[in-house]
């Protein structure tokens, strides 16, 4: 069978030194059990199966949709510690700020011009993005918000980009811009494949998609207490018997899902189980199942927290390789382009 015959997932597994990934997330708060499930844990997968692993904190693009970054020093620290407490290796992964590469941040000016202002205006995420923002205008970061995402995928030269699916127009924008750079100006950069993930959408204690801006999550660096007391003041349902229902029982069915994700059970058998013993027993069930899960996470997570200057070494490291990384593929950039002088 051909490479190209291989499904990604298989030519993943049988070549794993032919792919570069590039994902990360925004430093806007602590990471929770609807990121472990949707992304976390398919990072270190990767990072497992000897993929090349690059990991943004993207602390510039916490001002897409605010004025202010806010404690960002803090959270970025809290997030190095919860990468650090799920398995991401940064001996085997690239973890690094956004701020710190400048090099990376110097293809966002030749990458606006291979884009016209009705491809951005028409990409679903950005729409969707500026109609959920906390800005009272639109700024201009959150407009360009997708060429961005292509500077921190091709800056590195990734040619993996694990997403869901409402992220796909963000992988086709970066698609796009390599296909034109390599059209106008030789080939410089891989056209990158999106890797979809196959984790369910993970529903919150209120029954909606688990959030840190809706107080519905369960956070990796929440305490076996604050994790009971939220699960206890969870939204059920008058109807004793157990179900999962997602759509007529959100609530009740959000719990199920949570339980069966961390005891990696069936969804029905997990319901079923419980039956007639109704809301609190499923709320015991939730609550042993996720701080069970949760244990070894968090007492790494507090081992690591007691290394002083674990998290500027993470970074400094990651940095420096990102770094190296972005100045050699400006270098070809400036190249392509002519402009080196």
């Amino acid at each position: 069978m051909t490479a190209l015959a291989l499904s990604l997932e298989d030519r993943i597994a049988d070549r794993p030194g032919d792919f570069r990934v590039l994902t990360g997330d925004r430093p806007t708060g602590p990471l929770h059990l609807g990121h472990y499930f949707g992304t976390l844990r398919n990072r270190v997968r990767l990072q497992r199966a000897g993929v090349d692993l690059f990991v943004i904190v993207a602390d510039y693009q916490v001002l897409t949709d605010r004025d202010v970054a806010e404690r960002l020093g803090e959270t970025v620290d809290g997030l190095i510690l919860d990468y650090l407490a799920v398995g991401l290796d940064p001996d085997r992964a690239t973890i690094f700020t956004h701020s710190a590469v400048p090099a990376l941040n110097q293809l966002l000016l030749p990458f606006l011009s291979l884009v016209s202002v009705p491809e951005l205006q028409r990409n679903p995420t950005v729409k969707d993005e500026i109609a959920h923002s906390r800005q009272r205008a639109v700024s201009g970061l959150m407009f360009t918000y997708p060429v961005h995402q292509a500077a921190d995928i091709l800056f590195c030269k990734g040619n993996l980009v694990p997403v869901g699916r409402d992220q796909l127009p963000h992988v086709e924008v970066t698609r796009t811009v390599a296909r034109r750079f390599n059209e106008r100006y030789g080939p410089v950069f891989p056209v990158p494949e999106a890797l979809l993930g196959v984790a369910p959408l993970l529903l919150g204690t209120d029954g909606t998609k688990m959030s840190k801006s809706r107080g519905n999550a369960i956070a990796i660096s929440a305490s076996a207490d604050e994790t009971a007391r939220l699960i206890r003041a969870a939204k059920t349902d008058a109807d004793r018997r157990i179900t999962y229902d997602p759509v007529a029982r959100p609530g009740v069915s959000g719990l199920v899902q949570l339980a069966a994700l961390c005891l990696d059970r069936d969804l029905h058998d997990v319901a079923a189980e419980i039956g007639d013993a109704g809301a609190a027993a499923l709320k015991r069930t939730v609550t042993d199942a996720a701080n069970e899960f949760l244990a070894p996470m968090r007492a790494r997570r507090a081992a690591y927290a007691r290394e002083p200057g674990l998290i500027r070494e993470v970074l400094r490291a990651g940095n420096a390789r990102a770094n190296v990384v972005a100045e050699r593929t400006l270098g070809e950039v400036r190249e392509a382009m002519g402009t080196r002088y």
